[in-house]
Protein backbone atom coordinates (compact mmCIF):
# COMPACT_ATOMS: atom_id res chain seq x y z
CA UNK A 1 0.00 0.00 0.00
CA UNK A 2 3.02 2.34 0.77
CA UNK A 3 4.67 1.87 -2.65
CA UNK A 4 0.90 2.75 -4.15
CA UNK A 5 0.53 6.28 -2.42
CA UNK A 6 4.75 6.79 -3.46
CA UNK A 7 3.49 6.13 -7.05
CA UNK A 8 1.07 8.85 -6.60
CA UNK A 9 2.91 10.95 -4.60
CA UNK A 10 5.48 11.05 -7.47
CA UNK A 11 3.56 11.73 -10.47
CA UNK A 12 1.46 14.50 -8.45
CA UNK A 13 5.25 15.94 -7.43
CA UNK A 14 6.29 15.73 -11.03
CA UNK A 15 3.05 17.22 -12.99
CA UNK A 16 3.79 20.13 -10.10
CA UNK A 17 7.30 20.65 -11.24
CA UNK A 18 6.08 20.54 -15.10
CA UNK A 19 3.50 23.51 -13.83
CA UNK A 20 6.13 25.50 -11.65
CA UNK A 21 8.87 25.32 -14.23
CA UNK A 22 6.52 26.63 -16.86
CA UNK A 23 5.38 29.56 -14.41
CA UNK A 24 9.25 30.46 -13.48
CA UNK A 25 10.25 30.54 -17.65
CA UNK A 26 7.04 32.68 -18.21
CA UNK A 27 8.02 34.73 -14.57
CA UNK A 28 11.12 35.39 -15.99
CA UNK A 29 11.70 35.50 -19.67
CA UNK A 30 8.00 36.61 -20.80
CA UNK A 31 6.64 38.56 -18.37
CA UNK A 32 4.98 41.49 -19.97
CA UNK A 33 4.62 39.23 -23.65
CA UNK A 34 1.27 37.35 -23.45
CA UNK A 35 1.48 35.77 -26.31
CA UNK A 36 4.59 33.89 -25.45
CA UNK A 37 3.33 33.30 -21.98
CA UNK A 38 0.28 31.65 -23.60
CA UNK A 39 2.24 29.33 -25.73
CA UNK A 40 4.62 28.25 -22.75
CA UNK A 41 1.73 27.58 -20.95
CA UNK A 42 0.27 25.38 -23.93
CA UNK A 43 2.94 23.93 -23.93
CA UNK A 44 2.62 22.67 -19.73
CA UNK A 45 -0.58 21.36 -21.13
CA UNK A 46 1.30 19.28 -23.69
CA UNK A 47 3.94 18.05 -21.37
CA UNK A 48 0.95 17.32 -18.49
CA UNK A 49 -0.78 15.37 -21.21
CA UNK A 50 2.47 13.36 -22.47
CA UNK A 51 3.16 12.26 -19.23
CA UNK A 52 -0.02 11.07 -18.37
CA UNK A 53 0.07 9.39 -21.51
CA UNK A 54 3.09 7.81 -20.47
CA UNK A 55 2.13 6.94 -16.94
CA UNK A 56 -0.96 4.98 -18.10
CA UNK A 57 0.57 3.34 -21.09
CA UNK A 58 3.27 1.47 -18.50
CA UNK A 59 0.75 1.15 -15.75
CA UNK A 60 -2.06 -0.13 -18.18
CA UNK A 61 0.14 -3.09 -19.06
CA UNK A 62 0.67 -4.91 -15.63
CA UNK A 63 -2.28 -3.27 -13.89
CA UNK A 64 -6.11 -3.37 -14.28
CA UNK A 65 -7.66 -0.10 -15.03
CA UNK A 66 -9.62 0.76 -12.13
CA UNK A 67 -6.33 0.37 -9.81
CA UNK A 68 -4.34 2.73 -12.44
CA UNK A 69 -7.61 4.79 -12.68
CA UNK A 70 -7.68 5.54 -9.09
CA UNK A 71 -4.17 5.89 -8.78
CA UNK A 72 -4.15 7.96 -11.57
CA UNK A 73 -7.29 10.33 -10.74
CA UNK A 74 -6.01 10.91 -7.28
CA UNK A 75 -2.40 12.12 -8.19
CA UNK A 76 -4.31 14.87 -10.76
CA UNK A 77 -6.69 16.21 -7.78
CA UNK A 78 -3.53 17.15 -5.56
CA UNK A 79 -1.59 17.86 -8.57
CA UNK A 80 -4.75 20.42 -10.21
CA UNK A 81 -4.24 21.82 -6.20
CA UNK A 82 -0.87 22.46 -6.26
CA UNK A 83 -1.01 24.10 -9.44
CA UNK A 84 -4.09 26.23 -9.20
CA UNK A 85 -3.59 27.23 -5.31
CA UNK A 86 0.53 27.23 -4.66
CA UNK A 87 2.02 27.67 -8.54
CA UNK A 88 1.29 31.17 -8.34
CA UNK A 89 2.53 32.00 -4.81
CA UNK A 90 6.04 30.46 -6.01
CA UNK A 91 6.27 33.10 -8.45
CA UNK A 92 4.73 35.73 -6.12
CA UNK A 93 0.96 35.64 -7.56
CA UNK A 94 -2.26 35.89 -6.13
CA UNK A 95 -4.06 32.58 -7.22
CA UNK A 96 -7.56 34.49 -7.46
CA UNK A 97 -5.70 37.78 -8.52
CA UNK A 98 -6.62 37.02 -12.20
CA UNK A 99 -10.79 36.46 -11.31
CA UNK A 100 -12.57 33.83 -10.83
CA UNK A 101 -12.65 33.47 -14.75
CA UNK A 102 -9.18 32.38 -14.91
CA UNK A 103 -8.99 30.51 -11.58
CA UNK A 104 -11.80 28.40 -13.13
CA UNK A 105 -10.57 28.47 -16.63
CA UNK A 106 -6.97 26.62 -15.16
CA UNK A 107 -9.20 24.06 -13.57
CA UNK A 108 -10.80 23.48 -16.58
CA UNK A 109 -7.81 23.57 -18.80
CA UNK A 110 -5.77 21.40 -16.74
CA UNK A 111 -8.10 18.72 -16.42
CA UNK A 112 -8.62 18.61 -20.48
CA UNK A 113 -5.15 18.00 -20.66
CA UNK A 114 -5.06 15.43 -18.34
CA UNK A 115 -8.25 13.40 -19.73
CA UNK A 116 -6.78 13.93 -23.29
CA UNK A 117 -3.42 12.77 -22.09
CA UNK A 118 -5.06 9.71 -20.01
CA UNK A 119 -7.66 8.89 -23.05
CA UNK A 120 -4.74 8.54 -25.44
CA UNK A 121 -2.23 7.00 -23.50
CA UNK A 122 -5.04 3.80 -22.91
CA UNK A 123 -6.90 3.67 -26.48
CA UNK A 124 -2.80 3.31 -27.94
CA UNK A 125 -2.16 0.38 -25.25
CA UNK A 126 -5.74 -0.94 -26.01
CA UNK A 127 -5.23 -0.44 -30.02
CA UNK A 128 -1.76 -2.22 -29.78
CA UNK A 129 -3.57 -4.96 -27.51
CA UNK A 130 -0.82 -4.91 -24.54
CA UNK A 131 -3.75 -3.66 -22.07
CA UNK A 132 -4.06 -5.69 -18.86
CA UNK A 133 -7.19 -7.18 -20.23
CA UNK A 134 -6.05 -8.16 -23.67
CA UNK A 135 -3.52 -9.72 -21.83
CA UNK A 136 -5.78 -11.94 -19.80
CA UNK A 137 -7.84 -12.93 -22.36
CA UNK A 138 -4.38 -13.92 -24.71
CA UNK A 139 -3.28 -15.80 -21.93
CA UNK A 140 -6.99 -17.33 -21.18
CA UNK A 141 -7.05 -18.46 -24.68
CA UNK A 142 -3.58 -19.92 -25.52
CA UNK A 143 -4.85 -21.75 -22.02
CA UNK A 144 -7.81 -23.17 -23.43
CA UNK A 145 -6.39 -24.06 -27.00
CA UNK A 146 -3.27 -25.76 -25.15
CA UNK A 147 -5.45 -28.57 -23.83
CA UNK A 148 -6.46 -31.46 -25.29
CA UNK A 149 -10.22 -31.97 -25.62
CA UNK A 150 -11.21 -34.53 -23.55
CA UNK A 151 -12.94 -37.76 -24.76
CA UNK A 152 -15.46 -39.53 -22.61
CA UNK A 153 -16.81 -42.65 -23.66
CA UNK A 154 -20.22 -44.17 -22.79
Amino acid sequence: MRDRWRAVGVLAAALFAVNVLARVIIKLGFDGNDTAADRVSLGMFVVVGLVLAGVVSVRGRVVPAARWGADVAAAVAVALLLTVLVGPLLVGNNPFGGGAGLFFAQIWLYLAAALAGVAIGYLVLIALGRDHRSQQLKRYAELKAAKPRRVVRR
